[in-house]
């Protein structure tokens, strides 16, 4: 895992302020839907979001200056105070060992005789396995790094909502729900549902961002909706009721006599979702269809020509 602060491109000094606006910045470069030929997007996508973790949480941002965690988030071993090398009868930390003519900090051949030989490093091992124990006993249970995927939502889902069953990075499949007008790009975070720690037995989150698929239907215009219909002449000249697709049904439309093809339909409140609970409107322009062969319609045309 790289520095945060080389991460998100930002010097040790910065601000929450300049922390959050590079953030946002490296978001919109690095991420996957912008990416699809970088096999690694989604890699730095996740670096990104944990080096923004650590950076723009207070705490753990003080714990990584001082070197208590790594650029993962997870505790870093601090070792011994004052723990230095020792040569021959020096003294490591506290302990003081002098070698006799067996070579050993115990005596000549490290034990009593008859006594099978004693290994100093088995106090090593003892001293650094305590130690290693309480320095993550103290330490802040650290999350694993998040994990991202994307996911595409059927036009008409992403404006009614739903349950839907998705397959998470690590491989599990569970059901979620799309919210009720959900805009493209959204991400939404499903805690708990990421990688578990070994150690900590944390559980690291999933980003999942939403890709709304086009509908060939519908034209997407801001929150508004628009969309062509196929008109037989006759009912263009005469006028009269015709079927219009939506993205919840079809609504039947009533059109006046004489329509052309520069008139268009405005249905309220049958477009998409927008911040705060406006709703756009849906726009139905008209496409005249003629028939293949009409020898009645075509004497009339001549006989008004004429």
């Amino acid at each position: 895992m790289r520095d945060p602060y080389q991460v998100l491109g930002v010097a040790r000094g910065a601000n929450d302020a300049e922390i959050k606006k590079a953030f946002r910045r490296r978001a919109k470069e690095l991420h996957p839907d912008r990416n699809r030929e970088d096999p690694k997007a989604q890699d730095k996508f996740a670096e990104l979001n944990t080096a923004y973790e650590i950076l723009g949480d207070e705490a753990k941002r003080k714990q990584f200056d001082r070197g208590e965690i790594d650029g993962d988030g997870k505790p870093r071993f601090q070792g011994f105070e004052g723990m230095g090398g020792a040569g021959r009868g020096g003294r490591a930390g506290g302990f003081e060992f002098h070698f006799g003519q067996g070579g050993g900090p115990f005596g000549k051949g490290g034990a009593g005789a008859g006594e099978a030989g004693f290994d100093p490093s088995d106090i090593f091992s003892s001293l650094f396995g305590e130690a290693s124990r309480r320095s993550r006993g103290k330490a802040e249970p650290q999350k694993p790094p998040e994990q991202s995927f994307i996911i595409e939502v059927p036009l008409a889902q992403a404006v009614s909502g739903g349950a839907r069953r998705v397959k998470l990075p690590n491989g599990r499949e569970v059901e979620i729900t799309i919210p009720e007008g959900v805009g493209d790009g959204k991400v939404m975070r499903l805690r708990g549902l990421g990688q578990t720690d070994p150690y900590s037995g944390e559980t690291g989150d999933v980003l999942m961002t939403i890709k709304i698929k086009p509908d060939p239907r519908f034209t997407v215009d801001g929150n508004d909706l628009r969309t062509r219909v196929a008109v037989p002449l006759a009912k263009a000249v005469l006028g009269g009721p015709m079927h219009v697709p939506t993205l919840t049904g079809a609504v039947e439309m009533t059109i006046p006599p004489m329509t052309g093809t520069t008139k268009q339909f405005r249905l309220r409140g049958k477009g998409l979702k927008g911040e705060k609970g406006a709703v756009g409107d849906l726009f139905v322009a008209i496409d005249i269809e003629m028939p293949a062969s009409d020898a009645e319609l075509t004497a009339l045309m001549k006989a008004r020509t004429e």
